[in-house]
């Protein structure tokens, strides 16, 4: 009788493992990525934050300390969410001790890294002067106190951090730059969205556009009766645009302008750029010279999206 209790438990047991294994074959490979901004009040993390949202990380401010393990998994077994990053600092109060607890037990769920934000003494004093906000650890002592008490209070996860970045000189701009040029992806479209877009000017300039190019001097497909239903998407329209010299050297000439500019527009921490071609009508010449920009920048590696205000629906 105790020989088949055995043999029965060993079936349960080899039955559960089995299962486990099924379980574990179908999850969700690690397809994300997390990353942990903290540090010192007023050393920049909403900045910084704010960045890695434009590069395209979902992006959490002040989450409970107890819920990033729940939300590592998520973003672990999410098939939209690829990368995140979220915000844990002194707001936490005495539950910031555990956090090298709490971050050993995120690591095993997804790929982690800490970036802990700092700068000197005089450089944070002077930000909450000019920003006349209370320090987060109490207003009754005084900033520099309260400075004083949460560098010690952040020290053990400063030792648990993968990056460690001073701030002190930094500007809005060249905390950007930093955290582009550590995090940034190809994919992301170089942590700048644009808009190649086309409008008519018999309908106005549109207000959004951050670089404007007229693009009358072309031929008109308006004036060739076949095309006149059509627009500049239509094959042959494109075509008989294309076929003109000046065609293809305002677009060779404005792609290099363009490639000359757009890493300058990143460094200065542009995330939108609105670039508008603009034709009388808005339906043909405008609409081709946006369609084919968006190609020729994309082939440089940027996202770019189009939208044509006036072309005909």
């Amino acid at each position: 009788m105790a020989r088949k209790q055995v043999r029965k438990s060993s079936v349960r047991s080899s039955a559960k493992t089995s299962r486990k294994k099924v379980v574990e074959a179908v999850l969700p490979k690690h397809q994300g990525e997390l990353v942990i901004l903290t540090g010192l009040s007023g050393s920049g993390k909403l900045s910084a934050l704010k960045t890695f949202e434009d590069l395209g990380y979902y992006s959490v401010d002040n989450l409970p300390l107890e819920l990033v393990p729940r939300f590592a998994d998520l973003v672990r077994q999410s098939a939209e969410i690829k990368r995140a990053a979220l915000v844990v600092d002194v707001r936490e109060g005495m539950r910031l001790d555990e956090f090298p607890a709490i971050l050993k037990k995120v690591r095993k769920v997804l790929p982690t890294r800490v970036v802990f934000l700092e700068a000197s003494e005089n450089a944070l004093i002077r930000r909450f002067s000019e920003t006349r906000r209370p320090h987060p650890m109490g207003r009754s002592d005084t900033v520099v106190k309260s400075i004083r008490a949460e560098r010690k209070r952040l020290d053990p996860i400063r030792n648990v951090a993968d990056i460690v970045l001073d701030t002190t000189k930094f500007n809005v701009h060249d905390l950007r730059a930093h955290i582009n040029s550590q995090f940034e992806r190809e994919e992301t479209g170089r942590g700048l969205v644009i808009s190649s877009n086309s409008f008519g000017f018999k309908n106005g300039v549109p207000t959004e556009a951050d670089l404007v190019f007229d693009v009358r001097f072309l031929p008109n497909p308006h004036f060739v009766p076949e095309f006149r239903k059509l627009t500049g998407k239509h094959p042959k329209v494109a075509k008989y645009v294309l076929q003109f010299p000046q065609t293809k050297e305002f677009l060779d000439k404005t792609t290099e302008m363009l490639k000359f500019l757009l890493p300058h527009y990143i460094k200065e921490g542009k995330s939108y750029l609105t670039v508008a071609f603009g034709c009388t009508g808005g339906q043909h010449r405008s609409v081709f010279i946006a369609e084919e920009m968006k190609k020729r920048l994309a082939q440089e590696g940027y996202r770019v999206n189009t939208a044509h205000r006036d072309m005909p629906k």
